[in-house]
């Protein structure tokens, strides 16, 4: 019969008809038939079973045993021996070089037919030792997925004591080494499920055999923690992780972290490994897992394994929120990631490309995934804005993009970084600041965040920038008895010749800290500043002159010389004076007083007081500025009316204030509003500047430097419980006060009075107001006659005939920008512009030198943004813009530098006669060699940290082309487009990219 059928089989009738041949032999096999017979035909069923070359011979081999093995028990058991099969699984079946792959197969067909028989222990028993043999040779995931099969159908044959446990162990190195080699979508199908039954072995076996799981943990983390493999363990162990029961993760993660047997490179390999798991299609609870591992490394503070594993795979992470069947999971990653990574912006900053982008691509995808993804990713970005803000440059590109997604309150933004931090302790991260390779392309420096020290870096970076007083500063001689001032010399020395990208002003931070400031807490840099310039002032008076050189300038004369030389530093820059006047309104008796102020502190104005519109009378020595006139020229007074303060009282001399003013670029015969709240107008069809113009020009209902000036020199009504007490009327009496400025500062600082005490909630509230800042600043200054007369060039405005004020010309040098709602947080950065006066070398002294144009020095001189340790190039528009974008980051102090004139002709002189204004002055031979020194200690430390980072880096699983998520979307003429997939991922070769 066996003769029969072989015939039947390789005959080239229809297969049709074969198959109604091939019936008849199946049916007679039912009968009786002798033990020979039945061995001819196990033999051929078994051959075309094992080397068919077609499916239709393997399956009628498949059936003829089937038949043979229900009908004929006895003679199928003796012919499946265990001799039989040990050579099968051992040397195979077939011609050498072609050994059939169905053999696994044949074997789990014919043990059904003897689970009963005596020889099955025996045959368990030797399948038990050879499914071990064949997974220690690393067979194909097909192979391994066989063995699976039989093992899952018949747990007898699974090996048993501690061979089950290295059993699991080389399951787990098998996966390792899996690699789905086709792009195919049906392949890769294959593939998958192909792994999910191996995986599923093992949680058959874990379920039975929990004294399993742990050794097969350990194994799975030799395996990716190895830096020796040639080639990163496959991504399909992730599906190993996902049959590991939670209760044990605690236990676990315990002991990896404190495993000392564990080198810190072994451990980021590992962690590094199983991020790249984010993007195995299949898997549970793996977003756990990798969670619950950077929970434990930051409870042991392995911070520096946490930050390089971070800022190497977070890009990676970010661009699997592309494909919706595993965006649940590396949402949970990333957030984690991000929210705990809170000592720098550097993780955040690695997204910032490409999160418009994938915004874009999620919003066409318009799935619930996407929705839901969406809304969670803009609370994670907010709160990242509110955790480093002061970038206002990097930051617009994104709000634009989430500007229509929900905003969380600052309460849940609090929550979120508050539950998810590495630590509590801040000073923990201190060492851990950004990482710069080099320093800044603007050629500055940045200063290291000590633990909410922002507020002092914004202040330092400021000072610096008026260089002026840092010129002067640099100048300083040993042995000047100011050991702050000398701090800050070798501070601001470091700033401009250091090699490193940032510095850190930890010493000078410890002798200018105000000693009741609470360490590690945020404080308000306008508080910080003043205590600053005080001790500075301070100390100078009681130590040595460090403007002896101005005794030599021949045109000093004996009382200009004693008055300079009786101001410190301190005073010659900042320091101005003004005179407060309280006038009787019953006798009419005037009393003044004359203060110094290094700063002016400019309150707001009442919501219903319109300060351009305000009229009130003056007598003529009391008379203040008023409202903001955009002059024609800068070096004019326009002819504008005198706007009046008050009704006309009898026997008042009705005078003309000078007003303060906001310089802008006026074409000829264009006429100025007085009374607008324009900062600037520009004819936008005429002048090449007029987008700056425009961005500086504030709304109507908006307010301005200028507004908070005059409302600071406008009078102040003293009645009721505030009633003056005259000494003429020897009682209280109604009176009005008002400053005048008497001397302009070299450097005039504003501080915007945005903290006010809320009785409520018993806090300092701010005031978030948007307050247009003129890049150009006039400001009316009272003189005496004789000085009026002394005008040190024809660049500065002379006084108004009989109203004894001089306009003076500021050009904005700085501003110190808050972001947040309280005074108690949030974050300092500055905008900061290097003003200097043109004057020429060889320039005649009772000459009038020649001043650069004011476009040229509004809008040519370079801004820059001090955000801690990073210094980016700006510009004025940012400045003006930045409130707009960002409602929490506001203007709070701001320096302006006086325009060479007349109260600034003498300092400006005797600067030029100590060489100070051509270039940076010399340096102290000890300082250049601490420099020095410094910079060759850098370098080394440089050469030292490349050499580690790059053994660090090189243990790092390789990632290459995470970035071809974010760049599938090319069109067909190659430019390029927005995220793709746009559903999340469609197509063979996308979904190739995400799982392997």
């Amino acid at each position: 019969m066996d003769k029969i059928l072989e015939a039947v089989v390789m005959s080239s009738y229809p297969n049709n008809v074969k198959q109604g041949l091939v019936r008849r032999v199946i049916e007679a096999a039912k009968q009786p038939m002798d033990s020979e017979q039945c061995w001819s035909m196990l033999e051929l069923s078994t051959k075309l079973y094992l080397t068919g070359d077609t499916k239709y011979k393997r399956d009628i081999g498949k059936e003829v045993l089937e038949v043979y093995g229900h009908y004929h028990p006895e003679e199928f058991e003796e012919f499946f021996n265990v001799r039989f099969l040990l050579s099968l699984l051992q040397e195979g079946y077939g011609p050498l070089g072609k050994r059939s792959h169905y053999v696994l197969d044949y074997i789990q067909l014919g043990l059904q037919f003897i689970l009963e028989s005596p020889s099955a222990n025996s045959i368990f028993s030797l399948l038990r030792i050879e499914v071990l043999r064949k997974v220690c040779e690393r067979p194909s995931p097909k192979q391994c997925a066989k063995i699976s099969k039989l093992l899952t159908q018949h747990p007898q044959c699974i090996p048993t004591g501690k061979h089950q446990v290295l059993f699991c162990q080389q399951l787990i190195r098998c996966i390792g080494q899996f690699q789905c080699v086709s792009e195919g979508e049906d392949d890769i199908m294959e593939f998958l499920e192909q792994v999910n039954k191996v995986s599923g072995l093992l949680q058959r076996i874990w379920r039975t055999q929990t004294s399993a799981i742990l050794p097969s943990l350990k194994e799975l983390f030799t395996i990716i923690s190895s830096t020796e493999e040639q080639e990163a363990p496959s991504n399909a162990l992730a599906s190993v992780v996902q049959f590991v029961p939670l209760e044990l993760m605690d236990g676990v993660i315990r002991n990896l972290t404190n495993d000392d047997s564990i080198t810190d490179v072994q451990m980021m390999t590992a962690i590094g490994r199983m991020i790249d798991w984010v993007s195995w299609p299949l898997g549970k609870n793996i977003d756990k897992w990798i969670i619950a591992l950077l929970k434990g490394l930051a409870a042991v503070k392995k911070f520096s394994i946490l930050i390089e594993v971070t800022l190497s795979k977070i890009e990676k992470v970010f661009s699997k929120l592309l494909y919706p069947i595993v965006r649940e999971g590396a949402l949970s990653v990333l957030q984690y990631m991000l929210l705990s990574f809170q000592h720098s912006h550097e993780a955040f900053h690695l997204l910032l490309p490409h999160i418009p982008r994938l915004v874009a691509s999620l919003k066409r995808e318009d799935s619930n995934s996407a929705t839901s993804s969406l809304e969670q990713l803009a609370e994670l970005i907010h709160c990242m804005f509110f955790r480093f803000s002061g970038f206002p440059d990097l930051y617009e590109p994104v709000l634009e993009a989430i500007k229509a997604l929900p905003v969380p309150n600052e309460d849940r933004i609090k929550h979120l970084l508050g539950q998810n931090a590495w630590t509590s302790q801040k000073n923990e991260l201190a060492c851990f600041y950004p990482r710069l390779a080099s320093k800044s392309e603007t050629g500055k420096i940045g200063l290291i965040n000590l633990g909410n020290t922002c507020y002092m870096n914004s202040i330092i970076q400021s000072l610096f920038m008026a260089s002026d007083f840092r010129h002067s500063v640099l100048s300083l001689t040993e042995g000047n008895s100011q050991p702050l001032m000398t701090k800050l010399q070798w501070l601001f020395a470091f700033l401009e010749h250091s090699q490193r990208p940032a510095i850190s002003p930890e010493s000078f931070l410890s002798a200018s800290w105000p000693p009741w400031f609470t360490p590690g807490a945020q404080q308000d840099c306008s508080e910080y500043l003043k205590y600053l310039l005080d001790r500075l002032h301070e100390e100078e008076k009681t130590g040595k002159r460090i403007y002896q050189k101005l005794k030599e300038s021949s045109l000093m004369s004996q009382a200009v010389e004693h008055h300079y030389l009786n101001k410190t530093l301190i005073e010659k820059m900042f320091g101005g004076k003004m005179m407060t006047k309280i006038r009787c309104l019953k006798c009419l008796n005037v009393s003044s007083r004359e203060e110094a102020f290094t700063d002016l502190s400019l309150a707001f104005p009442p919501r219903d007081r319109h300060v351009h519109g305000s009229t009130s009378v003056l007598p003529v020595e009391e008379i203040g500025p008023q409202f903001i006139e955009p002059p024609e020229n800068p070096s004019q007074l326009t002819g504008s009316p005198w706007v009046l303060r008050k009704a006309p009282m009898a026997r008042d001399p009705v005078g003309s204030p000078m007003p303060v003013e906001t310089l802008g670029f006026q074409e000829p015969g264009e006429v100025a509003n007085p009374l607008s709240g324009d900062a600037i107008g520009v004819d936008a069809a005429k002048d090449p500047l007029s987008a700056f113009g425009e961005q500086a020009c504030a709304p109507k209902d908006s307010r301005s430097v200028p507004d908070l000036i005059n409302y600071f020199l406008s009078p102040e009504r003293l009645t009721a419980e505030n009633k003056y007490h005259c000494e003429k009327c020897a009682s209280l009496q109604d009176a009005e006060k008002v400053a005048e400025l008497t001397e302009g500062p070299h450097y005039l600082i504003l501080t915007l009075l945005r903290f006010s005490f809320d009785p409520r909630t018993m806090k300092r509230k701010k005031i978030l107001d948007n307050v247009s800042i003129p890049v150009v600043l006039k400001l009316p200054v009272l003189v005496t006659s004789e000085e009026t007369e002394e005008v040190c060039w024809h660049g500065k405005d002379k006084a108004a005939p009989g109203s004894g004020f001089m306009s003076v010309v500021y050009d904005l040098c700085s501003v110190v920008v808050h972001s947040g709602i309280s005074s108690e947080s949030g974050h300092y950065y500055c905008y900061s512009r290097e003003c200097t006066d043109t004057m020429p070398q060889g320039q005649p002294r009772d000459g009038a030198p020649k001043l650069a144009s004011d476009k040229q020095l509004d809008f040519e001189i370079q801004w820059y943004l001090f955000n801690d340790t990073r210094v980016s190039f700006s510009s004025f528009e940012s400045v003006s813009n930045v409130t707009s974008f960002f409602p929490k980051d506001t203007a709070y102090v701001l320096f302006y530098r006086q325009r060479l004139g007349r109260q600034s002709c003498l300092l400006h002189e005797a600067l030029a006669e100590a060489g100070h204004l051509h270039g940076e002055p010399s340096l102290q031979k000890d300082l250049m060699e601490a420099i020095s020194k410094d910079n060759i200690l850098y370098l080394q430390e440089q050469e030292k940290e490349a050499r580690n980072r790059a053994a660090y880096i090189s243990a790092l699983p390789k990632s290459p082309l995470w970035w071809r998520d974010f760049d599938r979307d090319k069109d067909d003429d190659g430019s390029s487009g927005g995220c793709s997939p746009a559903a999340g991922g469609g197509g063979s070769g996308s979904f190739h990219g995400l799982v392997f």
